[in-house]
């Protein structure tokens, strides 16, 4: 799916659409989602096409595209469905949608860390990425393609190459940390899962994934073992499936509902119905580092306010000090690779 950036901008202009974007009523919104046959691509499409709030679900991907959306067409909710398939049908993918849903890409294997897919991924993200600028730059943009703490970096470099960068339209989809936060600690503690609020902040890889286990509501204790414990597994918790999945994939039911679910509060953000989520944006929440996951509030511009850290404990504080370098080192190479082409 790594085809040249040029290819890409050439076959959209070839197909004699114009350069303008036009953005979709609030009342009748557009998904766009880029990897739409993948392993992420097809539950994530299954659960926005039930989305009541997804006016036009647009599905694009390099192959079995038309199949993915003939499939969904058949569900009985009132998303219209569009089949893309190819660089020459990705302009018309991304044209006026609202909320741009990308999972595009290769998955870990066992063995792998995120930032091993960083080779493949990165040319496929800073492709799609110019499309997009000349197509829908003012559409909200979620990444969930790995190393997100690279991939972000990444398409915005592309956009403000573009001249038409906007921070607060381009998130790394973060949601799954939340996600399995919750259930981890709703089954520790034995709490409703669908009432436990957990934030996680920093980035999407290993150490940079931080819990804030001070901050979870219902109000909860733990013990310094239980953090001890829980903290790497939430870290941790892809490799988990990796190996689990013994080579057949990652994880893609959970990451679908994750991204669904970070996709539907876009959406409800941009109908005026402002709500606090979490995700890895350009941000000066934490000195030292440009981009950072924190709670943010979501609305018609998509981050409206970037609520920060919060009080943390010690612990937690440790934690986002030591994120920090490893951060800047994904951060860094993913701006490399888009100036260095």
């Amino acid at each position: 799916m790594a085809l040249p950036a040029k290819t890409l901008v050439q076959a959209a202009a070839n197909s004699g659409l114009r350069a303008v974007s036009v953005r979709h009523s609030s009342q009748a919104p557009k998904v766009a989602l880029l990897g739409a046959a993948g392993g992420i691509g097809q539950p994530l499409g299954l659960l926005l096409k039930q989305d009541p709030l997804v006016a036009h679900l647009a599905l694009y991907d390099v192959v079995n595209t038309p199949g993915v959306a003939a499939d969904l067409s058949h569900i009985d909710s009132n998303a219209k469905v569009t089949a893309h398939t190819g660089p020459k049908e990705l302009y018309a993918a991304v044209e006026n949608a609202d909320v741009i849903v990308i999972p595009a890409g290769v998955p870990r294997k066992p063995g792998m860390t995120r930032d091993d897919l960083f080779n493949t991924n990165a040319g496929i993200v800073r492709d799609l990425a110019a499309v997009i600028a000349k197509a829908s730059p003012k559409a909200l943009i979620a990444i969930i393609t790995n190393p997100v703490n690279s991939t972000v970096p990444i398409a915005s470099e592309v956009l403000k190459k573009a001249g038409v960068y906007d921070p607060k339209r381009v998130f790394g989809v973060t949601t799954l940390d939340v996600v399995r936060s919750q259930a981890f600690v709703s089954e520790l503690k034995g709490h409703d899962a669908t009432k436990t609020v957990v934030p996680v902040v920093g980035g999407h890889a290993g150490i940079t994934i931080i819990p804030l286990l001070s901050q979870v509501t219902p109000s909860t204790k733990f013990s310094e073992e239980e953090i001890a414990k829980l903290t790497p597994r939430i870290q941790d918790a892809g490799t988990e499936v990796v190996n689990a999945k013994a080579g057949a994939g990652s994880a893609t039911l959970s990451m679908a509902l994750a991204g669904a679910r970070f996709a539907n509060a876009l959406v409800r953000g941009i109908k005026g119905e402002k709500n606090v989520q979490c995700a890895y944006v350009a941000s000066d929440a934490v000195k030292g580092v440009e981009y950072f996951s924190t709670p943010v509030e979501l609305g018609p511009n998509g981050v409206e306010k970037i609520l920060g850290v919060g009080k943390v404990s010690a612990f937690e504080q440790k934690l986002i000090d030591a994120s920090v370098p490893e951060l800047n080192k994904n951060i860094a190479k993913g701006v490399a690779f888009v100036k260095g082409n």
